[in-house]
């Protein structure tokens, strides 16, 4: 039996497309890599097509184990997780010391996922970002799609980096709903979805609001980076938005003709921010 490749690419895989696209990327490109399909997580076809393996997240040296039989150097960790409560877990002596030293600092989700990135690279290995995985996964600047904003919706755009900035400061979440200067709803637990499902309810009559969303001030740009899908675009068109603004060079675009195409069905402005001091580029052409 052959040994493994000494720079396997470990690909932990919460749920999603992500976790296929680099799936796809490494066949592409040749490159050697290993599935860790996170249990109760993880749920597209091609992780479980691709040589893989299923594992809790609190068993953290049977993880290392593999890792290094895999022949392990790179991680990247991609996909929707839940934050799962203690008792799912269920953490194996090096996972409960991992959980006890990070309790007391009651991080927030990009504080927790630094601190496994943190410990990751103690155990010898290297985290990577998806986008250095993926070529062509980061929103470019401009507008993207036929519709673009007006001034009004600029007004929105504008009022809601300001709210999701003061958000990601404190680790809470990365969008916000902006309709005529009023805030819909901000991210917190439950997601994009979830919160587009809530303004629906909440939405004022005239021009319709924004979906914005930035990356937390100081925020890994290998983890969790905010990510816009086609799942997105229609959630937003049905909460009778008007138009999706994203941090340019830092938001995850899965698939992205897709998405624009998705967003100019639905009539929908989708365009991606340079972020310098507060100033925008909402309205500039890519």
């Amino acid at each position: 039996m052959a040994e493994p490749a000494a720079d396997t690419l470990a690909i932990i895989a919460g749920g999603g497309d992500i976790p296929a696209l680099a799936i796809e990327a490494c066949e592409r490109a040749g490159r050697p890599f290993f599935v860790f399909a996170l249990e109760g997580h993880a749920d597209h076809p091609a992780v479980f097509a691709a040589p893989h393996e299923v594992v809790r997240i609190g068993a953290a040296s049977y993880f290392e184990k593999r890792a290094r039989e895999e022949g392990v150097r790179d991680i990247v960790m991609v996909g929707r997780v839940r934050r799962p409560a203690l008792r799912e877990i269920r953490p194996d002596a090096k996972a409960a010391a991992f959980v006890a030293r990070v309790a007391m600092k009651s991080l927030g989700d990009d504080g927790l996922l630094r601190a496994v990135a943190d410990e990751l690279e103690r155990f010898g290995f290297r985290v990577v970002a998806i986008q250095d995985v993926v070529a062509g996964l980061l929103a470019p600047a401009g507008t993207l799609s036929r519709a673009q904003p007006d001034r009004d919706a600029q007004r929105d755009i504008a009022r809601g980096i300001e709210i999701a900035g003061s958000l990601g400061s404190l680790d809470v979440g990365q969008a916000v709903v902006v309709q005529q200067s009023l805030v819909l709803g901000v991210e917190a637990i439950e997601g994009t979805d979830a919160l587009l499902e809530r303004c629906a309810g909440l939405k004022r009559s005239g021009p319709g609001g924004v979906l914005v969303k930035i990356r937390k001030v100081r925020q890994d740009r290998r983890l969790d980076l905010p990510t816009v899908g086609t799942a997105t675009v229609e959630k937003a068109a049905a909460a009778g938005l008007r138009g999706i603004a994203v941090e340019a060079g830092a938001t995850l675009l899965v698939n992205r003709d897709a998405i624009v195409a998705a967003a100019d069905k639905a009539g929908l402005f989708l365009v991606g921010l340079t972020l310098d001091g507060g100033e925008t580029d909402a309205g500039k052409t890519h």
